[in-house]
């Protein structure tokens, strides 16, 4: 086994090898800044859509009316199949 591990130890590594960790770490490192981007598109996407709800229930409210009664004793039901 030691003759092998001469071996390889003499051998010339590709020059792809070399910056092998370089490449890795940057494309990590970029994972993690989109990671964070999105997170706070997210956030800011939720943000926009609750103030969105917030002021649409709010201003374009109809006013309320009572509703009446629906028994099915009332003959003039507006839920009356007839």
């Amino acid at each position: 086994m030691d003759d092998e591990l001469r071996i390889l130890n003499a051998t010339n590594l590709p020059e792809a090898l070399d910056s092998l960790d370089d490449r890795v770490l940057h494309a990590l490192a970029t994972r993690q800044r989109d990671a964070a981007a999105m997170r706070r598109t997210i956030a800011l996407a939720a943000f926009i859509s609750l103030g969105g709800g917030v002021i649409a229930g709010s201003a374009f409210a109809p006013s309320a009316v009572a509703a009446s009664p629906l028994t099915p004793l009332v003959p003039a039901s507006p839920l009356d199949p007839r």
